[in-house]
């Protein structure tokens, strides 16, 4: 697949092969969605807990006697009916964790990619290089690139420069071609690379030649 590649002036200076095994997969939503849920429950703590009737600090001696009184009956003042007493089936500490297999993972990660340079949504920069943090560059280089509402800027490895320059921009995010993800891809509307960023995420999650695969079982 042949795409424009620009400056940093949003210019089209020349076009560039792109892998299909990455960038022109077919869209697999049920695998996109099952990746996307994984991931989101992966991130959450699961610390959250209540106490139940038997937790709560208090006496457990009967309010007041059973019968002739004119009120219903009640027990210790834990009871999760009254104030102060104890949760009824509130959450307690536990694991959300899923397990996917990576290759449905890394498959889910070219659906997206494709998805995006299906749909125009992907943009490929010959470079992002800052010598010191410069927010108003950046801003001016994104509304030169067409990046109105959500981008998010993919660079060949960690550059601080960079996130430095783009972290004070709303709905703006960077990341290296290394933590891709589909969770930030989905969550843009514009994907920007650089050309480093794109020949590293072919080597990252291109499908493997024979040879390379039996040469990394060695």
């Amino acid at each position: 697949m042949q795409v424009p590649i620009y400056n940093l002036a949003g210019e089209a200076v020349r076009e560039i092969d792109i892998s299909d095994a990455v960038f022109a997969v077919p869209l697999n939503e049920a695998l996109v969605h099952q990746a996307m849920v994984r991931q989101l429950a992966n991130a959450r703590q699961g610390t959250a807990s209540t106490k139940t009737r038997g937790e709560v600090a208090g006496s457990t001696k009967k309010l007041y006697r059973q019968k002739h009184t004119g009120m219903a009956r009640a027990g210790s003042r834990n009871s999760p009916l009254r104030r102060g007493g104890g949760i009824t089936f509130g959450p307690k500490p536990r694991s959300y964790r899923q397990a996917m297999p990576k290759r449905m993972r890394q498959q889910a990660l070219r659906c997206v990619l494709s998805a995006k340079a299906g749909d125009n949504e992907l943009k490929i920069l010959e470079d992002l290089k800052f010598e010191e943090p410069k927010t108003r560059e950046m801003a001016r280089i994104l509304m030169a690139l067409g990046a109105n509402s959500s981008a998010l800027v993919v660079t060949g490895g960690a550059d601080s420069n960079v996130v430095k320059s783009a972290r004070n921009l709303p709905r703006i995010k960077t990341l290296p071609a290394n933590l891709l993800n589909v969770v930030d891809l989905l969550s843009c509307h514009l994907l920007l690379m650089t050309e480093e960023a794109v020949r590293k995420t072919e080597q990252l999650w291109g499908e493997k030649k024979p040879q390379e695969v039996e040469h990394a079982s060695v």
